[in-house]
């Protein structure tokens, strides 16, 4: 082989190398600009369930500002939605957690606001099973009593207007097994007559006896304390304690299909730190119930008139 032809190869093969290194830098650059866009700016939500009908319906995938609460850090590797939106949750990445900041919010919540947030757990969870987006109204904010009577919501005493797209499903529920499941434990109310409640704010005392414990058991350990019950004797980190001075926000959630929404009246408080944003308008919407094997019934569920919606 001669020199010349030698060189011709080196050449080229420098030329590709060049050509790689090139293409994967530029991918790394497109990357980080996606993951600092999601995080911090707009982000993409898949309307899981029903329970905010008629204000978005299932299967919706909205564009949401997290710019306005703040946009954060992810706290976990499977906070990278993309691949659930993409693959309707077939991938799920390891519940990896990451060290979490908040950038400077431009407003808080507010009442009427509808909100994406993590999912805190069920009602007598410390800690979920699983990661997992949420999207409820917010009904009350912190340090605010929350009443429901008759389905009628009342916030400090004053009755909430209902959502513009607000409905009320036939309801075969049970009310004594309603009770059951209802938040507070052991509270006897049911999802039509609740309360009253106060949402708990940094700072508030809350009075701790043998009667509430129960109510307030899982609340005290997701702040992350040890909290029991010996007898007449409640103790919070091995100390005797007959109060307990709480150490962040929270809010109340509620879905606007009334009857038709598991939230803060069954598993309580959403924190401020898993508040994600609020959406804004509605990009794509299709019946994802439909599997893809149909691929022309679910081409044909696209709900076009949906497209372009604002969520209010």
């Amino acid at each position: 082989m001669s020199e010349k032809h030698k060189v011709n190869e080196e050449k080229v093969e420098k030329s590709m190398k060049e050509k790689i290194l090139s293409g994967l830098k530029e991918f790394f650059i497109i990357l980080v600009l996606f993951l600092i866009i999601n995080n911090f700016v707009i982000a993409s939500f898949l309307v899981p369930t029903g329970s905010m009908e008629n204000e978005v319906l299932t299967g919706e995938m909205l564009f949401v500002n997290k710019f306005i609460y703040g946009g954060t850090s992810p706290l976990n590797l499977q906070q990278f939605d993309v691949f659930q939106i993409i693959t309707g949750g077939a991938i799920r990445l390891p519940n990896v957690s990451f060290p979490w900041f908040r950038l400077p919010a431009i407003r808080d919540v507010r009442r009427g606001d509808v909100i994406v947030f993590v999912f805190p757990g069920n009602r007598d969870e410390v800690k979920p099973a699983d990661f997992q987006f949420y999207l409820k109204r917010c009904i009350g904010i912190p340090g605010d009593t929350i009443e429901i009577k008759n389905r009628v919501v009342y916030v400090n005493g004053k009755k909430m207007p209902l959502p513009r797209n607000a409905k009320f499903e036939l309801d075969f529920t049970d009310p004594e097994e309603d009770k059951l499941k209802i938040f507070p434990k052991n509270s006897g109310w049911t999802k039509d007559n609740y309360g009253p409640l106060v949402i708990p704010r940094k700072g508030m005392v809350i009075a701790l006896n043998r009667n509430n414990y129960d109510a307030w058991e899982t609340f005290i350990k997701r702040e992350g304390h040890q909290i029991q019950l010996n007898g007449e004797t409640i103790t919070i980190d091995g100390k005797p304690a007959n109060q307990y001075v709480v150490e962040h926000d929270y809010y109340f959630g509620m879905g606007d299909n009334r009857n038709n929404s598991l939230d803060s009246r069954y598993w309580g408080f959403i924190p401020r730190e898993n508040i994600v944003g609020s959406p804004l308008i509605v990009y794509w919407s299709w019946n994802t119930n439909i599997p893809w094997s149909d691929f022309f019934t679910r081409i044909a569920s696209i709900r076009w008139g949906r497209i372009g919606a604002i969520i209010k």
